[in-house]
């Protein structure tokens, strides 16, 4: 038997300073690991997934500590490379209300997985038998290696028969449009399920509509994706935004409920759709309700601190249902 899902990318040290302070301010920091692809390998473990993550550590305490949070919500790490002369990826969040916004530093240059090269992992192996792989589009831009890393096994995901899921998430401090359009269309060959929103495939893909149909539709008949999943997000204010999930595949158009989401922490809520999305798509094998619970599932991590979604799958399911649209104390 294989994996659910097996998740590929750099996870990182966070830290944060807290109570809303900013960075000038702070003499503590708060510290959680993240990563979008590992919160996508936990967000499925929590939904009852078998769920793998591979990535590249500095084998040091800092490692180990990424490592732990993984496991503790029984995502399988044992797929980890360690390399004892190498650093992890840090990022630092100051996190803002309105009129000031969220804040992002990071300290990642160097770090273990941007040295990866093809070859290293035994994806053949790994891969044998699962059922979907997904990445996003921040591990190729770390360096050209972990591009053609990236490229390697998404290849092989497709040789072996797994769907592919691919979270465009464009990074502007990481490569140019031009580069990441160089990689993003021939990779598009091997994506089953595209995963962007409407300002990452105009970045990416210098794609444009009147409408997310138009996008959606654009990208479908140039790339032949199976699905494409746009998110999206209306921020009137820092801490309060709309937050809904749009498909559309084969012609026909999924939309989810729009939900007004109180912002506790942001970060990971796109990587927590992914995952309510993909188990729709895996397990529910129906894409309006995969889109209904990926937005769901998401709304519900924004209420959460920390890029990992402590979010029980149970939960989801009543807040799809209705049951919790009142905010009465859940006694």
């Amino acid at each position: 038997m294989g994996y659910d899902v097996v998740t590929f990318g750099e996870v990182m040290l966070r830290l944060s300073p807290p109570d809303f302070m900013r960075f000038e301010q702070t003499h503590s920091f708060n510290a959680h690991a993240g990563g979008a692809e590992m919160n996508v390998a936990v967000a499925c473990a929590r939904l009852e997934l078998n769920s793998a993550y591979v990535t590249k550590l500095g084998d040091n305490s800092i490692g180990h500590f990424i490592r732990n949070k993984a496991r503790e919500h029984g995502v399988d790490t044992s797929h980890i490379l360690w390399d004892p002369d190498s650093r992890c990826g840090v990022y630092f969040v100051e996190f803002g209300a309105a009129p000031r916004t969220n804040r992002v530093i990071y300290d990642r240059k160097e770090s273990a997985i941007s040295r990866i090269k093809p070859g290293e992992v035994p994806w053949n192996k790994i891969l044998d038998g699962t059922k979907l792989f997904h990445t996003s589009g921040i591990t190729p831009a770390l360096s050209s290696s972990c591009a053609d890393a990236t490229m390697e096994v998404l290849e092989i995901a497709k040789g072996k028969g797994s769907k592919v899921s691919y979270d465009v998430n464009y990074r502007g401090k990481l490569w140019t449009p031009k580069e990441a359009k160089e990689f993003t269309e021939p990779a598009s060959e091997y994506i089953d399920i595209l995963i962007t929103t409407e300002e990452d495939t105009k970045v990416v893909y210098g794609i444009e509509g009147n409408d997310y149909e138009e996008v959606a539709r654009k990208l479908t008949e140039k790339f032949g994706f199976e699905v494409v999943v746009i998110t999206l997000r209306e921020t009137p204010m820092v801490l309060t935004n709309k937050w809904s999930v749009f498909a559309f595949s084969d012609g026909k158009v999924y939309k989810s409920p729009v939900y007004d989401v109180e912002v506790i922490d942001r970060l990971g809520g796109g990587d927590s759709c992914s995952a309510g999305f993909i188990y729709g798509y895996l397990i529910l094998k129906d894409l309006q309700k995969a889109v209904d619970f990926g937005s769901a599932f998401s709304a519900l991590k924004h209420s959460v601190p920390g890029d990992l979604a402590f979010v029980y799958k149970s939960e989801v399911e009543k807040l799809i249902k209705g049951r919790e649209r009142g905010l009465r104390i859940d006694r």
